[in-house]
């Protein structure tokens, strides 16, 4: 029964590919417009959010500018994320990276946020079985807990000097002998803060690699540059550093 059913439908294959062609166009066109309207509410009307809905990013931003910048830092870290092991993920804003990069590599994750917005949408739009969101002011009141990795995105520069010593110091003492602290900021053109949120500013690779090494023996920083922006990366442990390596030996677990 089964084969004749299809052997029928192969006689229309063509049409019903069309149709659903046409669906599936009509289906962009709408997410793009929705998402288009989210990006224009959200941001172009008092007060703006300090996190950031990445879903407009996927339906709607990166559509239009073609720049895949967005999606570098979930990259970066996944490359030196220990296969099943622990993750403790700062600043997590809505949670996209979480899902989407991190989910599948670490076995357990507390994702943490001191917006209750932030949290809700993460939870909402970007939960999983092994992502624990937490709202959590990472100055006062860090997840406690020993982690094989500790991700903190494009989140330092909205902390004062003060506050990322003691963030760093706690970070410090959540990682294993072996663990690895990656992140990610955005390096500034000038003095000048690209946004009023933002507390500190970093000028060039060697500020940043300043502030980390007291804390970390090995250091290292990555820089892509674009247009709009110019975006520092960063891998900093105790241990040796060799991302290649290490995540070619966490495949292996």
């Amino acid at each position: 029964m089964i084969k004749v059913a299809l052997l029928l439908l192969s006689v229309v294959k063509g049409l019903l590919k069309k149709l659903c062609e046409i669906e599936c166009l009509l289906s962009r066109w709408w997410v793009y417009s929705a998402h288009q309207r989210l990006f224009y509410v959200t941001w172009k009307i008092p007060k703006q959010p300090e996190y950031f809905d990445h879903h407009i990013d996927l339906y709607y931003l990166w559509s239009k500018s073609k720049s895949s910048h967005w999606l570098e830092r979930g990259v970066f870290s996944s490359f030196n994320m220990r296969r099943n092991g622990k993750l403790l993920e700062l600043s997590c804003g809505d949670g996209f990276n979480t899902k989407y990069f991190y989910s599948s590599i670490a076995g357990k994750i507390i994702a943490c946020d001191y917006d209750k917005s932030a949290i809700s949408l993460a939870k909402n739009k970007n939960s999983n079985k092994n992502i624990k969101y937490v709202l959590s002011d990472i100055r006062f009141d860090m997840p406690k807990g020993i982690f094989d990795n500790v991700v903190w995105d494009g989140a330092i520069e909205h902390f004062t000097q003060e506050e990322i010593n003691e963030i760093l110091k706690n970070i410090k003492s959540r990682l294993k002998l072996k663990g690895v602290f990656t992140g990610f900021t955005v390096l500034e053109k000038s003095s000048k803060k690209s946004l009023e949120e933002h507390k500190s500013f970093f000028t060039s690779k060697e500020n940043l690699k300043k502030i980390l090494n007291p804390y970390f023996k090995y250091v290292q920083i990555y820089e892509t540059i674009y247009p709009e922006r110019h975006n520092l990366y960063f891998i900093a442990s105790n241990t040796v550093l060799n991302s290649n390596t290490y995540f070619a030996e966490q495949q292996k677990t």
